[in-house]
């Protein structure tokens, strides 16, 4: 998105085809990142609410995997990779939601113990609840 953003301020090609470099590096690296995250989705217990924020978490990055996948596609046709407005939207929107996706993995990690955190466990409240990790609710 910064260089889709520098290429609509500057209007220089350089920035497009930064912009579809690194669009495409970030894919294969979330795709990655998605076979390592799935493997330990399916260690964590089911019926706890860390298997549920942590399905969220993975759909939302899936989500967000899909839409800068369109917007490199449609910006693949062009032959200096030109982002046109449905491209960069759907950048927009995938920023935002990687933000969503970004804060559910704190949750999996911080709140509900998926990683290390003192009193977290696996059916901790929400952080936006006001209640403690480790506190009965």
């Amino acid at each position: 998105m910064v260089f889709d953003l520098l290429k609509l301020i500057t209007d220089r090609p350089g920035f497009a085809v930064s912009a579809a470099y690194t669009m495409a590096a970030g894919l294969i690296g979330g795709v990655v990142a998605g076979v390592f995250g799935l493997v330990d989705w399916l260690s964590i217990p089911s019926g706890t609410r860390a298997r549920r924020i942590g399905a969220l978490h993975g759909l939302t990055n899936v989500v967000v995997l899909l839409l800068f996948a369109v917007s490199w596609f449609v910006r693949n046709g062009n032959e200096d990779w030109e982002p046109g407005w449905f491209s960069i939207t759907l950048g927009l929107v995938g920023l935002v939601l990687s933000g969503v996706a970004g804060w559910l993995g704190g949750e999996l990690v911080e709140r509900l113990g998926v990683g290390v955190h003192h009193g977290a466990n696996l059916d901790a409240p929400s952080s936006l609840s006001g209640w403690r990790a480790d506190s009965p609710h």
